[in-house]
């Protein structure tokens, strides 16, 4: 204890960098999925994959069967989804971040089974699997 008293500032940093280094993993996401699984639901059939990111972004290359509806358009574009409440919806974006704000926005209209690729495009390329253009 005396220690502690004795170094309280040396104490305290470390009680705020270890709370910041353990911040981003408390923090509430969405159901993600690796590569690999986002492979074995895709090729189990029933799988709709949405692409959230810029049309642009989409033209330089994307998932195979990846449906684009950009971020911002997705709550007015979401009926175009409505065929898919069954079926399991994984959200694509270029890192992983837009992916969780859709699956909150897919989630309120209703859809159970959602997820996001985790690393998004990104992680797709890097571990190597195919991308249509």
């Amino acid at each position: 204890m005396k220690f502690i008293i004795d170094h309280i500032f040396i104490v305290s940093i470390v009680v705020l960098s270890g709370g910041a280094l353990l911040w981003p993993a408390l923090q509430p996401r969405g159901k993600r999925a690796s590569s690999l699984q986002v492979t074995q639901l895709i090729n189990r059939g029933k799988t709709v994959l949405v692409d959230v990111r810029t049309a642009e972004e989409f033209a330089l290359g994307h998932l195979r069967d990846a449906k684009n509806i950009p971020l911002a358009d997705l709550s007015s574009r979401i009926a175009e989804l409505d065929k898919a409440k069954s079926k399991t919806v994984i959200v694509v974006c270029q890192t992983g971040a837009r992916a969780d704000k859709a699956i909150k926005i897919l989630e309120g209209a209703g859809f159970t089974d959602v997820f996001s690729l985790d690393g998004g495009q990104t992680a797709w390329q890097a571990a190597g699997l195919p991308i249509a253009k």
